[in-house]
């Protein structure tokens, strides 16, 4: 009897000696603390706002300055689905898009506009037609336009240029504005050269008397 409960007791030693050392070597082999830096980085994605990162967008004028119309008509595949573009062509699941520069918002051209893009007003020109490709359920919600947009904004510019020349009259490319200066530029920084909000230094600055100087001075009384 002793025999057998000993023999007992040594197998449930055993036991739980063996599940004491696979706990330990499983805590050393997952750890499961805190990472020092939260969630999964891809591949060719920069983070925005780290150094590397996507800079800030300029207006789409910065872009046209460099438009390349063979690469705004290769863009212009993507549209070829639902639009024809040539002088004459047919609406098919969206309208022609000949002279569209310069033409009434979700006007005429024989097609039937949803009441979002037709209820916009004005005429399309360089800013609100690249608002329109970049995102065209942000420009018009409820638009019937199942497009999910050109984020890339020299895309824009190059399909945008292609468009313009196809017209009897293409517009004028707008002036190229100056590129909006980088967080952090040296110039930018230094005293005196930006506007009043910022550091400014004084052209004539009041030059402190050596000690001597200082005290030979007469005082006022």
């Amino acid at each position: 009897m002793d025999d057998r409960f000993n023999t007992i007791a040594g197998w449930v030693l055993f036991a739980g000696i063996v599940a004491l050392g696979s706990s330990i070597v499983a805590s050393e082999m997952y750890h499961s603390g805190r990472p020092d830096q939260m969630g999964y980085p891809i591949e060719g994605v920069e983070e925005e706002g780290r150094p590397g990162g996507a800079a800030a967008e300029q207006p789409i004028a910065f872009y046209l300055a460099s438009a390349d119309l063979a690469k705004g008509e290769d863009v212009f595949k993507k549209c070829v689905a639902c639009h024809t573009i040539d002088k004459g062509g047919p609406n098919l699941l969206g309208p022609n898009l000949w002279a569209t520069l310069g033409h009434p918002i979700g006007q005429g051209r024989g097609f039937a506009f949803s009441p979002a893009l037709a209820s916009k007003g004005g005429n399309w020109n360089w800013e609100n037609l690249s608002d329109w490709l970049k995102n065209p359920k942000a420009f018009a919600p409820g638009t019937k336009m199942t497009f999910a947009g050109l984020g890339n904004p020299q895309d824009r510019a190059n399909v945008i240029a292609f468009m313009n020349s196809k017209s009897d009259s293409p517009l004028p490319l707008p002036a190229a504005p100056a590129a909006a200066p980088e967080a952090g530029d040296a110039a930018a920084d230094q005293p005196g050269t930006g506007t009043d909000d910022g550091p400014q230094k004084s052209e004539k600055e009041p030059v402190p008397k050596a000690p001597e100087e200082a005290a030979a001075a007469p005082k006022a009384h």
